[in-house]
């Protein structure tokens, strides 16, 4: 339940409910969900992707800006996904592979794949094409846990936020620095 007005809710609807409410074919079978600003993603047990809410960034990852108030499926991410992490307007997908995939907004370098520009469908995330075991993302960056217990981050960087010793924002993934090699988490705030 709660605000409905860019289809967050996933009923088919814009509608606000006080209640909670069933997302449209999503009954079962879903392992993983993330939610973003105003949109919010699912892992099915397929390892399919499927995203619905606001899309003015393509956070959504189906190739528009449309929002959506159902589920719409992920280009390219019919299967193989273990997670999902979703920032303030764009989306990560942690692979079985172990690499990472990212789409939407860009401004800060948060989809990692060394550019700024934003991506209406995933894009892959520079250096992380395995060995990432779990990831977490903040407003406008996000981070992943390398096998064996290292930290990369990459995108906003204000007050330090990458963990890399300066205030640069990034848009490829950087080494979180001063890490003793036995992390098993992460998380963002």
């Amino acid at each position: 339940g709660g605000d409905n007005q860019y289809g967050q809710l996933g009923n088919g609807s814009t509608t606000d409910s006080y209640i909670p409410v069933n997302v449209t074919g999503l009954s079962s079978g879903v392992i993983s969900v993330s939610a973003g600003y105003y949109h919010t993603c699912a892992v099915l047990s397929s390892g399919a992707v499927k995203c619905w809410g606001t899309n003015g960034f393509g956070q959504l990852g189906d190739g528009t800006t449309s929002n959506a108030s159902a589920p719409v499926s992920v280009n390219s991410l019919s299967y193989g996904v273990w997670s999902i992490v979703a920032g303030y307007n764009y989306t990560c997908a942690l692979k079985i592979d172990g690499s990472v995939k990212c789409w939407g907004v860009n401004n800060y370098g948060q989809l990692g794949d060394g550019t700024t520009t934003n991506s209406l469908t995933p894009v892959d995330v520079n250096g992380l094409s395995s060995n990432i075991i779990a990831l977490t993302a903040g407003q406008d960056n996000a981070c992943a846990l390398v096998t064996g217990g290292g930290v990369k981050c990459w995108g906003f960087n204000a007050y330090g936020r990458l963990g890399d010793g300066t205030s640069t924002n990034s848009s490829v993934p950087v080494d979180v620095t001063g890490l003793t090699p036995d992390v098993t988490a992460i998380t963002s705030g």
